[in-house]
């Protein structure tokens, strides 16, 4: 990044924003407005709300639009990284791209702060679990398994609708030495037992299904980790504290991941240090969603979607 001069909008600001479909949802723009604020910078993070067909047409358009970047949501994480430029080492390896960031010569260049906004919250409690069990197959579940490759972790089990994109994950952990297998996601499921057991699905999200699946057989000191944020307290994780389970929330990704994006679209570092305010913002129900980049319309905007993504 250090070689990279960020792209200004006509009117000087650095401005970035989060492509989604849908993205009413996003609280991305609350977090990194809190931080531009905080550090007293002239910028602006606004809402993209783009259909699938229109991906390619918005991501192109990325430079005349002024911005200096964008985050990805679903469902656009293993397009975006097709259609940059330039894709960093990380998220070629992981094969999603959740942060594209634009130059002052209008290249486009793709990274994945997932992974490393995923393992924050483990390393900052000191966890380091043997196994895994890993709910969903997209995107977001590529990072969650990368870095979980990268903690050490020795056996994944991926749970899945679908059987094929679980069966591509194990196979990338079988092939680096690990032990993987591929159980199908059905109603009320017992999970088995692991370490850490990570809902990195869709499911569960205000507006989507229901996660369905019982922790019976987890066992004391198992850790739930559910990277949903709308609903903050998921079925999931409330399952998980009636057994007396330590548990992690969305919030605790959504930021550590966006603190890297941060740092990418404004060349400043974010005030981590003011964390508990800014989950104090983000959690307020009084604060109101910012109005998305234009009526949207042109981007193919789906005004009644109200279905969450991670971003």
């Amino acid at each position: 990044m250090s070689d990279i001069t960020l792209q200004r909008h006509p009117d000087g600001q650095l401005t970035a924003g989060v492509i989604g479909w849908p993205v009413a949802h996003s609280k991305s723009p609350m977090l990194h407005r809190f931080w531009l604020e905080a550090l007293g910078l002239d910028g602006d993070y606004v809402r993209l709300p783009v259909a699938p067909p229109r991906l390619h047409t918005v991501l192109k358009a990325l430079p005349a639009l002024g911005l200096a970047g964008v985050n990805i949501t679903v469902p656009h994480k293993l397009i975006a990284l097709k259609l940059a430029d330039h894709v960093d080492l990380s998220a070629l390896l992981i094969g999603s791209a959740n942060t594209v960031v634009v130059a002052d010569n209008g290249q486009t260049y793709a990274f994945n702060t997932d992974h490393a906004g995923f393992r924050e919250p483990l390393d900052r409690r000191g966890i380091t679990p043997a196994s895994a069990v890993v709910i969903g197959a997209g995107g977001a579940a590529r990072a969650v398994a990368w870095a979980l490759d990268q903690m050490g972790v020795e056996q994944i089990s991926f749970v899945n609708r679908s059987a094929a994109p679980a069966r591509e994950l194990a196979q990338i952990c079988t092939d680096k030495g690990k032990r993987a297998d591929v159980l199908e996601l059905t109603p009320g499921m017992i999970l088995p037992p692991a370490d850490l057991v990570v809902n990195s699905s869709s499911l569960g999200m205000k507006g989507q299904p229901p996660l369905d699946v019982r922790l019976d057989s987890q066992r004391a000191g198992s850790l739930v980790y559910d990277l949903v944020y709308a609903p903050l307290e998921t079925p999931l994780l409330a399952q998980a504290r009636a057994r007396g389970l330590p548990t992690i929330d969305g919030l605790d990704m959504l930021i550590g991941q966006a603190g890297a994006a941060f740092q990418m679209f404004y060349d400043a570092d974010p005030p981590r240090h003011r964390d508990a305010d800014l989950r104090t913002c983000l959690t307020s129900p009084s604060r109101s969603p910012s109005v998305a980049f234009g009526s949207g319309e042109g981007l193919g905007w789906d005004p009644s979607a109200n279905a969450p993504g991670h971003a």
